[in-house]
């Protein structure tokens, strides 16, 4: 068993459903853990790992820490449809897969219940999603891929893709309204009201964020990897988003730390670090947008590159246990009670860094998984 593998060995046998290791957030908090996008990254993973390797362990994890969360009548520990959160849709994406494997009803039903909550999810003017019911009128990056990669493959499975056109508007008003042309970059957050603190005359936040900007670009793979055959244009549309956003994000990757930095286009200035976070996504967004046709192959061993640079610089061991570093914790804008989340530089530099936290770890072995396949699929040439 390789370095990776006996960590995530260490990560499961230490972490029940109900407190599990990953989730930094919750233990900070003190909180009881419920239906979150934290685990629901954590359980990606997983399975893909279950996918790539065989290894049963992986699948038999996922499944019964899920079977902790989803109730028999649909329904999911902890959710509230009246928040109208968008992170809560997240781990619906397991969902698909571990009803395949295990027959169970009550995981069809948990679909129901998430993509239930989507079509009543409140919209900006322009037809996007509110990223909460508390942060009305706001698009996040995260958002897209929070959502839109459930909502795709909901929507190619069961619907004959009837939502596509919904979808590939709401990159687009994404494209329109928060990519900014001086640096090739998103804004982390867009206003369509113009009214929230943090946002300015055109109703974008003030700088870029690199998880937020790594969470969209796994989207953009994600979501067109779902894609059914037969819809070429909005897979067209869609591939030229990222190939645009990846060819942007080269000039960021630092040439010391062969990372991109938590404030993507301030490399170097102080406070500021090589995340590894959004770093890890980036990469993952390199090698399934190559493998898959999407980037051309040339971004495979650049995202291999960043991959690597993360394990030099952050994968330590201590006392025989290895750890995962140089994660950003948490990261947002507002609400208008919290007036310190303002979109600045400051602010985000000001976020505590940490260890193992599953939107961290979880992007890290989805580039490891993407490492294996890419090698299963050169060996069998």
């Amino acid at each position: 068993m390789n370095t990776i593998e006996r960590y995530v060995d260490r990560i499961m046998k230490e972490s029940t459903p109900d407190k599990p290791l990953w989730n930094i957030e919750k233990i900070h908090q003190g909180k009881v853990n419920g239906w979150n996008y934290i685990d629901g990254c954590m359980m990606i993973a997983l399975l893909n790992l279950h996918k790539i390797t065989g290894d049963r362990k992986y699948y038999d994890f996922a499944e019964n820490f899920l079977d902790y969360y989803v109730f028999e009548d649909g329904s999911l520990r902890g959710f509230k449809e009246s928040d109208y959160n968008l992170d809560n849709i997240c781990e619906g994406r397991v969902l698909f897969d571990v009803y395949r494997m295990s027959g169970k009803e009550k995981y069809r039903r948990a679909m129901e219940t998430l993509h239930g909550q989507l079509l009543r999810q409140p919209r900006t003017s322009e037809g996007n999603f509110w990223h909460k019911a508390i942060y009305p009128n706001q698009v996040w990056l995260d958002g897209l891929y929070m959502a839109q990669v459930f909502y795709a493959r909901y929507t190619t499975e069961f619907e004959n893709g009837a939502a596509y056109a919904d979808i590939r508007r709401q990159f687009r008003t994404v494209r329109e309204k928060m990519y900014d042309p001086a640096t090739g970059l998103y804004r982390h957050g867009y206003d369509a009201s113009r009214t929230a603190f943090w946002a300015g005359e055109d109703g974008r936040s003030k700088n870029p964020w690199l998880r937020s900007l790594g969470w969209f670009s796994a989207a953009l793979i994600d979501v067109t990897a779902e894609i059914a055959p037969g819809n070429e244009e909005f897979r067209e549309e869609m591939a030229a988003i990222a190939r645009e956003l990846a060819k942007s994000l080269l000039p960021y990757i630092d040439s010391e730390s062969g990372m991109l930095w938590q404030v993507p286009n301030q490399v170097g200035r102080e406070g500021n670090y090589p995340e590894t976070s959004g770093s890890a996504m980036v990469a993952y967004f390199y090698l399934k947008g190559a493998r898959l046709g999407i980037l051309d192959e040339s971004y495979a061993p650049v995202g291999a590159g960043i991959f690597q640079s993360i394990c030099d610089r952050y994968l330590t061991e201590t006392d025989g246990k290895l750890n995962l570093g140089g994660i950003c914790l948490v990261a947002g804008l507002g609400p208008e009670n919290n007036r310190r989340r303002d979109g600045s530089y400051e602010y985000y530099i000001s976020e505590p860094v940490v260890e193992n936290d599953a939107k961290g770890l979880a992007p890290f072995l989805m580039c490891y998984t993407e490492l294996l396949l890419s090698n299963k699929e050169e060996a069998s040439k």
